[in-house]
Order: C-alpha cells, then sequence, then structure tokens
C-alpha cells in the first residue's frame, strides 16, 4: 500500500512539473510567431543559450543568402593562415581599382596604390563590413591554381560547417567551386543556415576554432562591429559579438548576446522584403531587434 501510494505522489509530481516545462518553448514559438506573422517578407531564426543548451529554431536549418556574414568565414581562414605560419599580419596589401566595389566600408573613397596590412583590411572588413577590403583578402588568400574564395569554403568544410559557401568575391569574379554550380547562383555572395551560423559562433565563443586565443581575437573583433541597428538595437548595456548583411531585400544578422541570463547566440535572416530601405529604421531591422529581446528572454538561465 505503501508502495502504491508514493507511486500516486510521484506520478502526481511529474504531471505537476511537465506543463512547465513544456510550456517554456511552447510558448516562446507563440511570441516569436506573433511577431513575424504579420511582416511582409520571409523570416528564418536559430537561437541558442550556449550556458544551457536551450535552443529555438524558425525555418532554422533553411539555406539562406548570406550577404556580409559571409564575411565571418573569411576571418576565420585569414586567422588559420596566421596560425599555420603561411601569412602574416604585417604582410603588405595595395588598393586597386580591380579590389573596389562600392556600399558599406571606406575604402572606395580613398586613393589607389594605398597599402594596407593583412590585420588592417581584416579589421575594416569586420569593423565597417568594408567590401573593398574584402576583396582585397579574398585576392590575397589566392593562388594561381586556387582561388581565395575555395580556401574559405575549404576551410569550413575542415571545421565542419557544410552549409556555409562563400560563391565569390564582393560584386564579381574569383568565383568558388560552390558559386559555379547552377542551384547556388540565387545566392550572390553566400549561403549558410542560421543553424550553422549559431553553431560558427558557439565554437568561436569556445575557443575552438583555429586556436583558443584566435577565436578570443576574433570575438573581440566582432564586439567592435561599428553598427547596432537589429539584434541589440535597444540594448547598449548588453555586450555583443556581431555581423551584419544586407541586399536591397535582406537583412541579416548573427551575434552573441552576452547577458546576465547567459550567452545567447542567435542568427536572423530576413528575406524577400517587398520595398528597398536603406535606412536605419529598416523593418527587418526593427523586427530582428524584437526578435532578439524575446528570444534573450525566453531562452535565459534559470
Amino acid at each position: 500500500m505503501k508502495i502504491i501510494l508514493r507511486l500516486t505522489l510521484l506520478i502526481a509530481g511529474l504531471a505537476l512539473i511537465a506543463p512547465a516545462i513544456i510550456a517554456q518553448p511552447n510558448a516562446l514559438d507563440i511570441r516569436i510567431r506573433n511577431e513575424v506573422a504579420p511582416f511582409k517578407g520571409k523570416v528564418f531564426i536559430f537561437a541558442k543559450n550556449l550556458d544551457t543548451g536551450a535552443a529555438y529554431t524558425f525555418n532554422g536549418d533553411e539555406r539562406v543568402r548570406t550577404a556580409s556574414t559571409i564575411k565571418i568565414a573569411v576571418m576565420i581562414e585569414v586567422f588559420a593562415r596566421v596560425a599555420e605560419g603561411k601569412a602574416k599580419w604585417t604582410d603588405e596589401l595595395v588598393l586597386t581599382k580591380a579590389a573596389r566595389f562600392s556600399g558599406s566600408g571606406i575604402l572606395p573613397e580613398l586613393g589607389d596604390g594605398l597599402r594596407l596590412t593583412l590585420q588592417d583590411c581584416v579589421r575594416l572588413m569586420m569593423t565597417l563590413s568594408d567590401n573593398t577590403a574584402t576583396n582585397m583578402v579574398l585576392d590575397y588568400l589566392s593562388s594561381n591554381s586556387t582561388p581565395g574564395t575555395d580556401s574559405v569554403n575549404d576551410r569550413m568544410n575542415l571545421l565542419g560547417f557544410k552549409a556555409t559557401r562563400i560563391m565569390r568575391r564582393v560584386g564579381s569574379g574569383g568565383e568558388s567551386k560552390a558559386g559555379k554550380e547552377p542551384e547556388n547562383k540565387k545566392f550572390g555572395l553566400g549561403s549558410t543556415t542560421p543553424h550553422e551560423m549559431v553553431q560558427i559562433l558557439e565554437k568561436l565563443d569556445r575557443g575552438e576554432v583555429v586556436t583558443q586565443e584566435a577565436s578570443k581575437q576574433m570575438i573581440d573583433l566582432m564586439k567592435r562591429e561599428q553598427s547596432r541597428y537589429a539584434i541589440g538595437r535597444t540594448t547598449p548595456e548588453i555586450p555583443m559579438a556581431s555581423k551584419y548583411g544586407a541586399l536591397d531585400a535582406l537583412r541579416s544578422c548573427v551575434a552573441v548576446l552576452y547577458t546576465k541570463q547567459g550567452r545567447i547566440a542567435i542568427a536572423i535572416t530576413v528575406d524577400e522584403m517587398p520595398a528597398v530601405n536603406w535606412s536605419v529604421d529598416n523593418p527587418a531591422y526593427l523586427l530582428m531587434s524584437r526578435l532578439s529581446l524575446i528570444l534573450a528572454d525566453g531562452l535565459r538561465s534559470p
């Protein structure tokens, strides 16, 4: 009789606990879907609390266009080359017309023949998302037989990232093997999934990319990105390592928010927006800001 009573109490206790376990992800999903539903465009999300392992996905395993977030992969290849002794941060790169591409960055405003170090170009690529600096880095990574874009993709393969691919230089040229595949033409500069971008962020944050010191330096560089339009837009007090990307109909952001409730890694892509809006108040930026608040709250540590 005592055994039966104990079993009854145990089952009753589990019944009380179970709804609390199940309700949290359901509540988060409802909040996300309510936020996304009225938005004009497609939304792709993956987020994870790196301290607890709690995760959320909304189309998170679908391939998306990267825009400038693919520059994270380029950065990783450079840090790997330096660690392997195949490159030096002091190596000199020269600004030429062939590398120039408009859009984000400062180098298009400067004169041909400007000499910068490899480190200078990587910092401009990540902090200002400088497109010209990115092309200069990709050209530097190229050899007679292998474009720099293929080297970046080979590194992603080596690290176990199968979805993240750079297709070409910014604008044109330097097409990778992946970029020559007909099914990849629609991605433009690069492709990935939000899930894999979060995996890359997690490995960087854990010191598992190249070396522990190199990973730390890459995270520190991403903490210095000179924009905060989407994830973390309304929470300047929260440290964040991030990379943005933008095209006419697309906005993308990947970031680690270092909150008191845990390290929250988030990757959000918004595509197929009907109107072009290059202001800092682009509807996608505002949406991603709201989504990041919901995700940070819903995935916070107990």
